[in-house]
Parts: structure tokens; sequence; C-alpha cells
């Protein structure tokens, strides 16, 4: 199926559904809808970092520190951390995410959506989707602050992971 024909349920400023739309309709409109962002660690602690595909419906070649994705039409939060963490590691036998917390994003481009964060390790030979990431690395908590801080050494970040980011690291 094309990405943009998936089924989302469409949600309200509680969280709610009220409704359900193709994901290209849900884009296009700013419709409010759920996502997961997964942390993931390797066996010694850092973190998975990837570069998105320039294919990708959001945020196309911009760098992000969480897999994950949208919940589809009836799926939990849960369900989808997994499924998206299997696919675009390219691993089966993950261990279920663990939730730490959940926020509403509210983009500068008008976009909103409901965003569950969570936390997995993930000690697999990984092979991510293709389709999905362009580029990845594992980063120490150092090496990824230095990348996330601007400057010389900064990169361009998904506007959302940076905010779910932001907001652990405060905690």
């Amino acid at each position: 199926m094309n990405p943009s024909e998936e089924i989302l349920d469409v949600v309200d400023e509680r969280d709610e559904v009220v409704g359900q739309a193709p994901r290209g309709e849900v884009y296009a409109r700013g419709l409010r809808h759920r996502c997961t962002f997964v942390r993931v660690r390797d066996a010694d602690g850092r973190i998975f970092v990837h570069r998105r595909t320039a294919t990708k419906l959001v945020y196309p070649s911009l760098y992000d520190m969480f897999v994950g994705g949208v919940v589809g039409a009836g799926e939990s939060y849960d369900a989808a951390a997994l499924r998206e963490a299997q696919e675009e590691l390219g691993v089966s036998g993950l261990a279920q995410p663990v939730p730490l917390t959940k926020f509403l994003y509210e983009g500068a481009d008008g976009q909103s959506w409901w965003s569950a964060v969570y936390d997995v390790r993930c000690e697999l030979p990984v092979e991510p989707q293709v389709e999905e990431v362009a580029w990845y690395a594992f980063l120490t908590e150092e090496e990824l602050a230095r990348r996330t801080g601007g400057g010389a050494d900064g990169w361009e970040w998904v506007p959302d992971g940076l905010a779910a980011y932001e907001l652990l690291a405060r905690r």
C-alpha cells in the first residue's frame, strides 16, 4: 500500500478519536493524529541516529534520534512503537519498548500530533529499511548533544524528534 493511503485515526486536543482519514489527507489538511518516537540504544548505551530518505512524506533528508512513525487506525501506541522500531531497524524479536512520556507536538508548519515516546535496547544487528533510512550510526550521548547544539558541528534535525529529545533532556 502507498503510505499516503494508510488510514489514521484523527484525534482532538485530548487525544480522543474524532474520525479517520488517509495519511496523505491528514498531512495535507494538518489534521491531528498519533505518532510514536522510540529511542534505541545499543549494548554500549549509544543512541541510534539516522538521516531520513529524501522520499519521506514528512521531513525528508533530515536527521532523527528516534525511530517510529504514525499510529494506524485502531492501533495502540505500544503496538505501533514495537512495529515501527522493528520495521525501521530491520530486526525481529525486539523487546517491547518502554513508555517514557506523551506530549502534543505542534509544529510551526501547522502540523500537530500526539507523540508517545519510548526507550528500547537493541543488541541485535540492525539492517535499517532502505526506504526509510539513508544513513545511520550509534552515537554517544555526548556526540548527540554536540550534533544537536547547532554551530559548525550541528545537523538539521526533524523538529518533532528534536522536541522529544529536548523534553527528555529536561527530565
